[in-house]
């Protein structure tokens, strides 16, 4: 399944940024492709149009921004 959405992140100055997501799980955890064995299996997140996380079953780009990170904890609580 297929979900995507904007997050808003508090920043340091605590103002929100938004971090737009697409993310692919599944019903059930997977060892094979998910993250830390969970349920995602493919992940973006853009910031200002530039990606800033990326992973399709392996790491392709890790977070680049204390935001992605908030970002990637939300949904790895919400989804895995």
């Amino acid at each position: 399944m297929w979900s995507e959405g904007t997050i808003g992140v508090k920043n340091e100055d605590g103002k929100y940024t938004a971090v737009r997501y697409w993310c692919k799980h599944f019903d059930e955890p997977s060892e094979e492709y998910g993250i830390d064995g969970g349920r995602i299996c493919s992940l973006v997140l853009k910031q200002y149009g530039e990606i800033v996380y990326d992973y399709g079953r392996e790491w392709d780009i890790p977070p680049q921004t204390k935001e992605a990170e908030q970002a990637l904890a939300i949904l790895m609580y919400e989804h895995n």
